[in-house]
């Protein structure tokens, strides 16, 4: 199992990094979308989790790029707690899981198993 993480916040990936490496999963970093996309072009992943602040793009449309790149791929918002609520029921609408900042290596093993019993 690997994770694709898309976010600027180094000490953060770090942290889910080494948290999940501790639970065997692996882990691939990336700093903004474009580089994430060109990872999922060359990785197999199990789940991505991106941080919100890196999307420009509606809900909708990332949602898109992200089942054209990674179909069946579940995707992770990472929000800041002040988000508003209109933008993270959009995320959920558009069918990202919306996890307040930080995340934990936990939270992302049980979204993947969650899925995985759909």
């Amino acid at each position: 199992m690997k994770f694709l993480v898309i976010d600027q916040d180094r000490g953060a990936m770090q942290e889910l990094g080494l948290a999940c490496l501790a639970r065997d999963a692996g882990i691939v970093i990336a700093e903004n979308v474009c580089e994430g996309v060109r990872a999922l072009m060359r990785e197999v992943v199990s789940l991505i989790v991106v941080d919100a602040a890196l999307l420009r793009l509606s809900a909708w449309e990332h949602a898109t790029l992200f089942a054209r790149v990674a179909p069946g791929v579940p995707v992770v918002v990472s929000a800041r707690p002040d988000m508003p609520l209109e933008t993270r029921v959009a995320f959920e609408l558009a069918g990202f899981r919306v996890l307040t900042r930080p995340v934990s290596a936990e939270d992302l093993l049980e979204k993947l198993e969650r899925t995985l019993e759909v």
